[in-house]
């Protein structure tokens, strides 16, 4: 029995010592920073602004992979099994990390199991956003519409699987009224939509409609944040304005495949969190309709905890299901 319990800790201790020895060479080549969303979009808006930094500070080159299929899925999935050391990291966001897993009835990776968190870089608040000609200003004004018309408001969102469709069926559920959902299959036709008045009121992120906002041509209500959107100081937060508690944001941070050694996780916080906190970094990040944040490990992992229960309960509470 003692032989036993001596072996187990000799391999405990071999684990890291060789952990330590990795990270005081790593990076010694280039990392993959796999994006599991097309080129172009704010996901890999994101990964590209945290490559080019990470690159000059590690010393070596971060690739930004584009792993595409599934919603996120399938680029999940690769990051989930690769080779815990260092070398392949994923950029996650809310849809990948808290939606997914539920939703998809088999998403290949478990979000708490399956990576290790390296820290967060942004948050994006979804907006309650609507066509001037819209008679309501403000939520309770909303809610009001749609209680006096049940049924024949339709709110415009993106695809079922992403964070503006389950904002929408968060909004209806706290809000306790019967309006229609119009999931379009991206931002862009669901933008232009809004913007023709085909769609009154619709659930969006930011960067899509900041030039419309500024020309009037589109209103923002209310934003989703917990606290106001920097670029939007004079929106109101959905909580503010009548529905206390209502929070939807989109998180969006650096994961490594789990077991990844402790020492190179803390240098990619370490990282990371410099990065984020440059003054330039912050400016793009707010370009892409996001506000910079920071943090340790320990804090992202609990807010992908958070996230996941959040919204895995109500694709669960609607009997949400994609094969």
């Amino acid at each position: 029995m003692r032989f036993w319990v001596l072996g187990l800790a000799l391999l405990a201790l071999s684990a890291q010592l060789v952990g330590r020895v990795a990270a005081q060479d790593y990076p010694s080549r280039p990392i993959t920073l796999v994006v599991p969303f097309p080129p172009g979009g704010g996901v890999d808006a994101m990964a590209r602004i945290v490559a080019e930094k990470l690159s000059a500070s590690l010393g070596q080159q971060v690739i930004v992979d584009n792993r595409v299929g599934g919603s996120g899925v399938v680029g999940t999935r690769v990051v989930a099994r690769a080779a815990p050391d260092g070398y392949t990291l994923l950029l996650g966001h809310s849809g990948t990390m808290a939606i997914n897993p539920t939703l998809y009835k088999n998403a290949g990776y478990d979000p708490r199991k399956d990576f290790a968190a390296i820290g967060l870089m942004a948050t994006m608040p979804v907006a309650l956003l609507s066509h001037p000609a819209f008679p309501g200003k403000t939520v309770a004004d909303v809610i009001a519409f749609a209680k006096h018309n049940p049924g024949k408001l339709s709110f415009g969102t993106s695809a079922v699987e992403t964070g503006s469709y389950m904002s929408a069926e968060l909004f209806k559920a706290a809000a306790g009224i019967d309006m229609t959902i119009v999931p379009y299959r991206g931002t862009a036709p669901l933008m232009n939509d809004l913007l023709g008045g085909g769609i009154p009121v619709a659930f969006g992120v930011l960067p899509q409609a900041m030039n419309h906002l500024e020309a009037g041509t589109l209103r923002a209500i209310a934003v989703a944040g917990s606290r106001r959107f920097s670029l939007l100081p004079q929106v109101p937060t959905v909580a503010e304005s009548g529905l206390p508690g209502f929070e939807a944001v989109l998180y969006y941070g650096l994961l490594a495949p789990a077991g990844t050694p402790g020492p190179i996780i803390a240098r990619l916080n370490k990282e990371l969190n410099a990065a984020v906190n440059t003054e330039d970094v912050k400016a793009r990040i707010n370009a892409e309709g996001g506000d910079a944040t920071t943090g340790a490990p320990a804090e992202h992992a609990a807010t992908i905890h958070r996230d996941e229960a959040k919204w895995g309960a109500l694709v669960r509470k609607l009997s949400l299901k994609v094969e």
